[in-house]
């Protein structure tokens, strides 16, 4: 925790940096069920951005609003999972999911179908895209620390390095599989991952640009991420 000294030293920093801090919590927000409230948000936020201009090193190459904007990010994401409100039956079925699209994958070489998915897992289709609607309602993912590739890349190394160097080359090993399973999804995932947290378009505003509803958008957000779970298995 920040002493009165430290924290009066940062007013400048918290005054130019604080619509960011609002911007990422906003954003983050918007996945997260109505017990979860803004200023807890804004408040872990806030505790990222002080650690960033405390471990920001410019040596590094990278600009502090990148290197601080994943900072923030990991700090709301962190509250959030200390406070996780998903009941188990939920995890529970995000995991068979994701080992039901790995096993058809596996089998056929492909791309996992719905009705594939559906079939290996014994559900009805309805069902299985019940899973996925609870999936996205409950879930904080953090693809979005991930996904920014246009982005400096300097700033994650320097964000792994204060971990050490072996997090730092094992978290270079997990980005590059990352990226290849990425570009590995369905287009129509690939488009939906990339309007979301690229554009940060609401499910709404994307269902309008695929032609479908806000739902079936939702299923899709879902999908996407049990789907890089599974081709993910080795580093969890």
């Amino acid at each position: 925790m920040y002493n009165q000294l430290e924290f009066n030293s940062s007013q400048d920093l918290i005054a130019q940096y604080a619509p960011l801090v609002k911007r990422i919590a906003q954003h983050l927000m918007a996945r997260l069920p109505a017990s979860v409230t803004l200023d807890d948000l804004l408040q872990s936020g806030m505790i990222g951005l002080l650690e960033a201009a405390r471990k920001y090193d410019p040596s590094k190459g990278a600009s502090f609003e990148t290197y601080a904007g994943i900072r923030i990010r990991g700090a709301i994401i962190d509250e959030v999972r200390r406070g996780d409100w998903t009941p188990r039956s939920v995890h529970r079925n995000g995991r068979r999911v994701a080992e039901a699209i790995q096993a058809v994958e596996a089998r056929t070489g492909r791309d996992a179908t719905d009705a594939e998915v559906a079939a290996e897992m014994g559900v009805s289709i309805q069902s299985y895209h019940a899973f996925l609607q609870d999936s996205m309602e409950s879930r904080l993912f953090s693809i979005d620390e991930l996904t920014e590739q246009d982005e400096d890349h300097s700033a994650l190394q320097l964000e792994a390095e204060d971990q050490g160097p072996a997090i730092a080359v094992q978290q270079q090993g997990f980005r590059a599989s990352l990226v290849a399973a990425l570009e590995s999804l369905p287009e129509r995932e690939r488009l939906v991952l990339a309007l979301y947290y690229d554009e940060e378009l609401n499910l709404k505003e994307i269902g309008s640009i695929l032609g479908v509803s806000e739902s079936r958008v939702s299923q899709i957000h879902s999908q996407a991420a049990l789907r890089l779970r599974s081709r993910l298995k080795d580093w969890q």
